[in-house]
């Protein structure tokens, strides 16, 4: 059976530049790339996974074209639009390779399963892979779904939630082929995708350039169907960005309900084509920052904003704060080469955090970053220095009010005082209040360092983080409380941070005694 062409269906969520919102298919999706605003898909991992299999059917599909393209032919692209009848070419090339139900090559799908010993009589609900949905022992807070009960998902939504699955799958027991598999491609990881005014300057700015030596790059509707061997196999290596985008990471295959092929209630699940880790060809999309024992990809942390780790995203001359993901270097390149009047990118960092097999949480957060940090590695690391000192003033902000909330409790000096009080603090709303504080703050210290006003943004930034540590310690001081033992304790600590903000105000205050003295 045949049924449920991927080119021709409605199954992607769109919002076309007039508001509008639909779902299409891949045909229709290129040939309004100049009409649609952006994807409309609301869960993260889903939404990035959907901009990568864009982002491989754009590339082979110019390749297939014209083997290599320059940044001159992107600048064209890029003003005037995507080349629709060579990716409609690219994709009627390949059409039967995407039906959801094929008996031979079901899209990103194994065939295998339904025949093999292992899995032909064995399926699982399709929550399986709905990383939001609970299935097995895995419950999720606001999910009900019962793996006894399931219930018919549309193809349309549950394509989509396969895609994301495959590229955010955490690593763990399978006990199917293998005992446990790797995770997917970005597990754990924030994902960063520079953003165009439509979806195909989105996807001109992303587009990983041609390489002479990518031949063997390709996604996996053009490749032949994995067999047993390779399911079994270790991990390999991912040949290059088209490979990565769409790797295999779980055997899955979809079975539809009925002859219709609308709706899936069950699958077959096994051990996919397990992905090899590579320090020396990371992610496209993925950022690292320097970690206590080397540099760690950036990802979404409990109670901490990702604009806290936007140096992460900017050029590091020395290579050891900063390796920021090689998509903004793409997008980079071809704004200089445009010379686009608008000196400023928008940025979209999404994805998923997860502890183990546990899923944690997931996020989207956009930014609008002055294309000079990205050209220029001096003003990215004046923005690191800013950031940088004020964690370096919250720590030690932490510390004097730990030590404050210590004293007014029985026994102070004791360690393990000492630590509840650290535990108060960090539960408490004073992160939340230092850190919203510069947050708000940031918008305009971009502006300021876009226009190159390094002196302006000194003082701009010093005056934020008095404002910051201000706020902060007050907060801590109505958390102490009124009682006669908190008044000593606050009376004791207020000289310690008095002398952590000094040098705030001396040099916020320096500026009217100069004018004074003139």
């Amino acid at each position: 059976m045949k049924s449920y062409n991927l080119l021709d269906e409605p199954w992607l969520p769109v919002r076309y530049t007039d508001g509008q919102v639909r779902e299409i298919g891949l045909l229709q999706l290129f040939a309004d790339a100049g009409r649609i605003a952006a994807l409309a898909e609301t869960a993260p991992p889903n939404l990035i996974a959907l901009y990568r299999l864009l982002l491989a059917i754009t590339h082979r599909a110019l390749t297939r074209q014209s083997g290599s393209w320059t940044v001159k032919e992107m600048v064209r692209y890029y003003r005037e639009g995507l080349p629709a009848e060579a990716i409609h070419a690219y994709l009627e090339h390949w059409r039967e390779r995407f039906y959801v139900f094929h008996p031979e090559y079901p899209f990103m799908q194994v065939a295998l399963l339904a025949t093999a010993e292992e899995t032909r009589n064995k399926t699982k609900p399709w929550t399986q892979i709905a990383l939001e949905s609970s299935n097995g022992n895995a419950p999720v807070l606001f999910d009900h779904a019962v793996d006894t009960q399931p219930s018919s998902m549309p193809v349309s939504r549950l394509i989509c939630q396969m895609l994301g699955f495959l590229q955010y799958t955490p690593g763990g027991l399978v006990k199917t082929l293998r005992d446990s598999d790797k995770a997917g491609a970005l597990a754990n990881t924030a994902a960063v995708l520079p953003l165009g005014k439509t979806l195909a300057q989105t996807l001109c700015l992303a587009l990983h350039p041609a390489k002479a030596d990518s031949a063997g790059d390709l996604p996996a509707w053009e490749k032949a169907q994995p067999q047993m061997p390779a399911l079994r196999g270790e991990p390999t290596l991912a040949a290059g960005p088209n490979d990565r985008y769409t790797r295999l990471s779980r055997a899955i295959l979809l079975l539809a309900d009925d002859e219709t092929g609308r709706t899936v209630s069950q699958i077959r699940f096994a051990a996919g084509l397990a992905l090899a880790d590579d320090e020396h060809a990371p992610d496209t999309m993925a950022s690292y920052r320097a970690g206590s024992v080397g540099m760690v990809r950036l990802g979404f942390s409990e109670g901490r904003a990702i604009w806290r780790d936007l140096p992460s995203l900017v050029p590091d001359a020395s290579g050891k704060h900063a390796l920021p993901a090689a998509v903004l270097g793409y997008a980079n390149v071809l704004l200089e080469k445009l010379g686009d009047d608008d000196p400023w990118l928008n940025v979209m960092v999404l994805g998923l955090a997860s502890d183990q097999a546990k899923l944690l949480r997931w996020r989207v957060d956009c930014f609008e970053l002055p294309q000079r940090l990205l050209a220029q590695p001096d003003a990215g690391e004046l923005l690191r220095c800013y950031l940088r000192e004020s964690e370096e003033l919250y720590a030690s902000l932490r510390k004097t009010a730990s030590i404050m909330l210590a004293k007014a409790m029985p026994d102070p000096d004791h360690k393990d005082t000492r630590s509840r009080a650290r535990t108060l603090f960090d539960n408490g709303p004073t992160a939340a209040a230092y850190f919203s504080t510069l947050e708000r703050r940031l918008p305009e210290l971009l502006e300021i360092l876009a226009t190159d006003q390094i002196e302006q943004a000194d003082s701009y930034w010093k005056a934020s983080r008095l404002e910051a540590a201000e706020i902060g310690w007050r907060t801590v001081c109505r958390q102490l409380g009124d009682s006669a033992r908190a008044l000593r304790a606050r009376a004791q600590s207020e000289s310690f941070y008095l002398g952590l903000i000094r040098p705030l105000r001396a040099h916020l205050a320096s500026p009217s005694e100069e004018t004074s003295h003139v």
